[in-house]
């Protein structure tokens, strides 16, 4: 059974995946005023990428009967001087997302709740991900965005990128 304790975390999570999905809808939307629609592409895309994670954490609960209580999300308020901030913002975010993981983690291990550890362990996994993926954007940023002709073609590869669903199967 699943301790209080670890489910009270694991519903505080659900909200803090949907304010990740909030904070990558606003850089989205600075990008496109910024007249890059392929950063803007990858930030939406990273945005429904938290929003799946959220359900993935509500669906994990129901299936053991844990009440889901959704509470209210923060509206992002980082204001953005340069192309180069909100790489900077998602990369300090996915950091915290990590350690929040590593927190519930922790909990769940500390209960012998092998059950959420092993739900978590996907988490930890695609938290490395994306933030070597945060890292590698803010290289390749470094890189060519001085330069018009690299953030033209930075922008063209991230507007490439697609959507695919997480892999996650929970039963």
């Amino acid at each position: 059974m699943i301790k209080e304790n670890v489910s009270k975390l694991l519903n505080s999570q659900i909200n803090k995946e949907f304010y990740s999905a909030y904070l990558y809808l606003e850089i989205a939307n600075y990008y496109v005023e910024q007249g890059l629609d392929g950063f803007a592409n990858w930030y939406n895309i990273q945005a429904q990428e938290e929003r799946d994670h959220a359900m993935l954490f509500m669906k994990y609960m129901h299936n053991n009967g844990l009440k889901v209580t959704l509470e209210a999300i923060d509206c992002p308020t980082t204001v953005f001087n340069n192309t180069s901030e909100p790489l900077a913002e998602g990369l300090k975010h996915e950091q915290f997302v990590t350690e929040s993981i590593h927190i519930i983690y922790d909990e769940a291990y500390n209960n012998k709740d092998f059950r959420t550890m092993q739900f978590l362990d996907w988490f930890v996994k695609e938290q490395g991900e994306e933030e070597t993926n945060a890292e590698t954007l803010i290289k390749k940023m470094e890189l060519f965005g001085s330069d018009s002709k690299g953030l033209y073609m930075l922008d063209n590869e991230l507007g490439a990128r697609v959507y695919t669903a997480p892999s996650l199967v929970l039963d």
